[in-house]
C-alpha cells in the first residue's frame, strides 16, 4: 500500500532541521501515512524562492521569514504560514581569534555572559575606530533571520549601533566558518553545528549564545505554503503530528547517539558526531581550551518548543520595524499577528491528548524560572524566558514596545 500523503520539504544543514530530518529518515512520517521527500539546500534565499514556485510544500525555515514572504519583502510574493515551531535556542555569536583577543584586553572572559561580552566587543570597536581601522565585519544567514534580529538586539542594548559602527555582511550557514578562516569576516551568528566547526578547527572563539540573550526563545520554525495547507489539510494535520512525535525522540537524551549518526550523514549535516554534541548536550567548547554548560542550549520538544506562539512572531516583527525593514501600520501588524497559526497545531495534536498551552500569546520575559502553566492535556512547564537586559515583551502593548525601541 502506498503513502496516503506525498510531501516535498526542503532544509538546510543546520542541527535545528533535525526534528523534520528525523521525521522523514526514522519512520515518524512513514507512520503517519506521509512519503517525506528531503530536499537540502545551500542557502536560505534558495528554501525561500523554491517554496514561493511551489517547488516544496514546506520548509524548515528562518522564523521571521514566513512574515518576511507575507510582508511583502520577498523577491517572488508567497502566502507562508507556520504551524509548528522545530525547536528554541541553538545560535551563538562566534568571533575569530584576533577579535577575541581585542575583546580579553577591555575585560572579556570565557563565561558567555552578553553583557561582560558586549561591554567587551564596544570597548574593542571604540579602540579600532579611534585608530582609524576599517569597522569591524559580522556575517548573520539572512536579512530576516533571527541571528540578524538578535545580533543587532545583543548589540544595542550593549551600547553599540549595529547599523553604523560594525558592517553586517550575508553568508550561507555552511560557508560561515570559512569566510572566519579566511579573513572575510571578523565574526558571525549562526546555529550549531557551524560555531563548534570554528572552534574545532581552532579559528574562533564563541563569545555569547542565544539562550542566554534570550532564554527558551524562538528559532526555525516549519513553513507551509499557504495555498497547500488550504488544499491539502489532513496531509499537513498528519506531518505536524509525525513532528511531534519526532521531536519528543529527539529530545530523549537516549536518542543523542542514532541521532547524531542520522545528522552526520552526507545529505544532512555531513559532519562527524563529535561536532554535534554540543548541541545536544549543552556543553560547548568556547576556544582557548574553554567550556561551559549551558541549560537549555538548544529545545527541540521540551517546554512548548513546537507551539508557533503569535507572540514570537509579533517579536520578530517589532525587529523588522526597529531595523526599517518594514513600516509599522495596523495592516502589517495583522499580517504579522496571522502568520504563525497555533489553531492548526492544536487541531492536528489535540486527538494525541498531548500538552495545548491555553494561550496563543505570551508576554515574553516575564518567566524568571520555569513555571508551570495552564494548558489542555498533559501538564506544561515554560521558561525561564527571559531577556539579558531585563526587557519584558507584551504583545498587547505593540505600540508601546516599538516607541521604546531606538535604532541602536
Amino acid at each position: 500500500m502506498g503513502a496516503e500523503h506525498q510531501i516535498t520539504a526542503g532544509f538546510m544543514p543546520l542541527f535545528d532541521s533535525a526534528v523534520l530530518v528525523a521525521a522523514g529518515e526514522l519512520g515518524f512520517a512513514a507512520r503517519e501515512g506521509i512519503d517525506l521527500t528531503l530536499h537540502r539546500e545551500t542557502s536560505w534565499a534558495n528554501i525561500r524562492d523554491r517554496i514561493a514556485i511551489g517547488h516544496f510544500d514546506l520548509a524548515h525555515m528562518l522564523g521571521p521569514m514566513p512574515l518576511a514572504c507575507n510582508l511583502g519583502l520577498t523577491p517572488l510574493a508567497s502566502e507562508t504560514i507556520v504551524p509548528f515551531s522545530l525547536g528554541l535556542g541553538g545560535n551563538c555569536v562566534t568571533i575569530s581569534n584576533a577579535v577575541w583577543a581585542g575583546m580579553a584586553a577591555h575585560g572579556a572572559v570565557p563565561d558567555l555572559d552578553p553583557a561582560r561580552a558586549g561591554a567587551a566587543l564596544g570597548a574593542f570597536i571604540r579602540e579600532r575606530a579611534a585608530a582609524g581601522r576599517d569597522p569591524l565585519r559580522f556575517a548573520v544567514v539572512h536579512p530576516h533571520s533571527g541571528h540578524n534580529y538578535e545580533l543587532r538586539y545583543w548589540l544595542a542594548a550593549c551600547g553599540i549601533d549595529p547599523s553604523r559602527e560594525i558592517e553586517i555582511v550575508i553568508v550561507p550557514p555552511p560557508f560561515m566558518a570559512d569566510a572566519l578562516a579566511a579573513g572575510r569576516i571578523d565574526g558571525y551568528c549562526v546555529g550549531e553545528p557551524w560555531n563548534s566547526a570554528a572552534v574545532a578547527a581552532g579559528i574562533g572563539h564563541i563569545v555569547t549564545v542565544k539562550a542566554l540573550l534570550w532564554r527558551n526563545s524562538p528559532e526555525k520554525v516549519i513553513g507551509v505554503r499557504k495555498a497547500w495547507a488550504e488544499q491539502s489539510p489532513e496531509a499537513l494535520a498528519a506531518l505536524l503530528r509525525a513532528l511531534h512525535h519526532s521531536a519528543r525522540w529527539c529530545q530523549d537524551p537516549a536518542n543523542r547517539d542514532e541521532l547524531a549518526a542520522v545528522m552526520a550523514q552526507r545529505g544532512f549535516l555531513g559532519l562527524p558526531p563529535v561536532v554535534q554534541m554540543p548541541i545536544l548536550t549543552g556543553r560547548l567548547r568556547l576556544g582557548g581550551g574553554a567550556e561551559l554548560d549551558i541549560e537549555d542550549f538548544f529545545v527541540p520538544f521540551d517546554k512548548a518548543a513546537n507551539f508557533p506562539w503569535k507572540s514570537h512572531s509579533l517579536w520578530f516583527y517589532t525587529q523588522m520595524v526597529r531595523w526599517g525593514h518594514v513600516a509599522h501600520t495596523p495592516e502589517n501588524l495583522a499580517i504579522a499577528r496571522d502568520c504563525y497559526r497555533p489553531d492548526l497545531y492544536r487541531s492536528a495534536l489535540k486527538p494525541l491528548g498531548v500538552a495545548l498551552p491555553g494561550a496563543n500569546a505570551k508576554v515574553e520575559g516575564a518567566l524568571k524560572v520555569a513555571t508551570p502553566v495552564g494548558s489542555a492535556g498533559a501538564s506544561l512547564v515554560l521558561g525561564p524566558d527571559g531577556f539579558f537586559d531585563g526587557q519584558i515583551f507584551d504583545p498587547d502593548e505593540i505600540d508601546a514596545y516599538i516607541a521604546g525601541q531606538s535604532r541602536r
